[in-house]
């Protein structure tokens, strides 16, 4: 195991979280919203992900419809 899984495990465990982490696809959508919108939104979206999935929502297709919103998020010109 990676220090990461061992992080993700450790952390699941203090919060009696179960089930497997998909590190990918939450890495994938992290990076979407990062690139699309902006450097903060990525774990602020990550946070909104984990509500919905506790609320029911299944996790893929909750980042599948957030990737692709990051994806049409309109540009912010330079500073």
């Amino acid at each position: 195991m990676s220090q990461l899984d061992d992080w993700l495990a450790a952390a699941a465990a203090e919060l009696g979280v179960d089930g497997p982490v998909d590190m990918h696809l939450l890495l994938d959508l992290t990076r979407d919203v990062a690139h699309g919108v902006e450097r903060p939104a990525a774990p602020l979206t990550t946070y909104l992900l984990g509500l919905a999935v506790a609320a029911g929502a299944d996790p893929a297709e909750a980042c599948a419809r957030l990737s692709a919103l990051a994806g049409q998020w309109p540009s912010q010109p330079p500073a």
